[in-house]
């Protein structure tokens, strides 16, 4: 069966901008997105300005893909593009073909999965009064058995319908017990929260940063997170792999999303991370401009 295929093109602008010179320190671009067999880039452009002196590429823990530049001289602003397009393929049953042994939840993964999963397993936060594990449960049969597929996409469904949407400038995400408190978030809370929830029933789980496409003519169905970057969650199901789930918008898989990176603690997928030499008066702001088109 051939599958659905689209090809996206994405523009993620920032702009940085002092009230005088500073010298900048190395900054960290997570910015080039993950190639796979769902996923293929076609190209990728980064143009920088100022020029760094040094732009180095890597690999980090993840496999996710890193530009280090170096800069050399005074400048009064920083702005860095990604451009790229990218062919994105829809699976049209995502998470279809878990293994039998984790169809049914509680499920164990093997001795030679464990250690590779046990990292995405471990709780990130403290749960204080258990809101966070009594929340994760109640999507669990407790007089019969639960279907693990059911149970992801409810708890996604369950975030998608209970919980508001809020864009949220400020670095940083809310603890899960907070989102769970405030009943709203931005994308990236929404990911934890569900992240968290998944690994508070023992399931390996990680963050994912990229982007979405959100459609504006009539009609089309409605995405949240459209306009910068995007945050969702991927959960490990032997026999299946990493299935994507976005609570935001309720999708589970979806070629409207554009991986980017994928991470154990969400810090590690910032877009962009850096420093300047100067006094704190000097920063004036970010700028941040995302665009996502569909290529005919």
């Amino acid at each position: 069966m051939q599958r659905e295929k689209t090809t996206w093109s994405v523009r993620h602008l920032t702009t940085y901008r002092y009230a005088r010179p500073v010298e900048l320190g190395e900054h960290r671009l997570m910015l080039r997105p993950r190639d796979g067999h769902d996923q293929r880039l076609v190209r990728s452009e980064l143009v920088i300005e100022p020029e760094p002196v040094r732009l180095r590429w890597l690999y980090d823990a993840l496999d996710n893909c890193v530009a280090l530049a170096t800069f050399a001289g005074p400048t009064m602003a920083l702005a860095v593009e990604s451009r790229f397009t990218v062919d994105r393929t829809e699976d049209d049953s995502p998470g279809g073909e878990i293994d039998p042994r984790a169809r049914h939840f509680p499920f164990s993964y093997l001795p030679d999965e464990l250690p590779d999963v046990s990292r995405s397993i471990e709780r990130l936060y403290v749960d204080p009064g258990g809101d966070l594990e009594r929340w994760a449960n109640q999507f669990v049969n407790a007089g019969g058995p639960t279907q693990t597929g059911n149970l992801l996409m409810t708890m996604t469904y369950a975030i998608k319908e209970g919980f508001a949407y809020e864009r949220r400038e400020e670095a940083g995400v809310q603890p899960p017990w907070v989102t769970l408190d405030r009943r709203k978030g931005s994308c990236r809370d929404f990911a934890v929260l569900m992240m968290e929830a998944a690994r508070a029933l023992g399931v390996a789980a990680r963050f994912v940063s990229g982007y979405i496409y959100s459609p504006s003519g009539a009609g089309e169905p409605e995405r949240l997170g459209g306009g910068a970057t995007h945050a969702w969650v991927q959960v490990y199901l032997p026999g299946a792999g990493w299935i994507e789930f976005d609570p935001t918008n309720g999708l589970i898989g979806g070629k409207d999303l554009i991986r980017v990176a994928v991470a154990r603690v969400p810090s590690q997928a910032a877009p962009l991370t850096g420093t300047y030499y100067g006094s704190l008066e000097d920063e004036l702001g970010m700028e941040v401009a995302v665009a996502v088109t569909q290529q005919e």
